[in-house]
């Protein structure tokens, strides 16, 4: 019989230690950003200083605890802002609606993310 696996993601509800003996546990981490600069333009041909400038604000909110977030940013995220720059979309209005935007229902979160986004790009 395999073992349970269970991700336990930072932010959720803390299990029971009797509840958590039953499963293996794995951490996971987001590639280095060499590593993740890499991925994106191996994915979608983006330019290594757009995709260099899209890990730099994925790593900033990352690294954000004030806000208050229960995700971040994936790197799937930034593969999705990736395609929309290639395609034409101006990279701010990219990253806005593919990165920025999926983390936060809050308007002046958004802004703030926004306005972080827009010194890197």
């Amino acid at each position: 019989m395999h073992p349970s696996i269970l991700a336990i993601k930072r932010g959720f509800k803390e299990l029971k230690p009797s509840t958590r003996q039953r499963f293996v546990a794995l951490d996971f981490n987001y590639p280095e950003e060499k590593l993740e600069t890499e991925i994106l333009i191996n994915e979608t041909g983006i330019e290594k200083t757009t995709a260099q400038q899209l890990v730099s604000i994925a790593n900033k909110i990352r690294n954000l605890k004030e806000m208050g977030l229960t995700e971040t940013v994936s790197t799937r995220l930034l593969v999705d802002a990736s395609k929309l720059i290639r395609s034409g979309l101006p990279k701010r209005l990219a990253a806005k609606v593919a990165i920025l935007e999926p983390l936060s229902d809050d308007r002046e979160v958004v802004e703030a993310l926004c306005d972080l986004s827009n010194l890197i790009l």
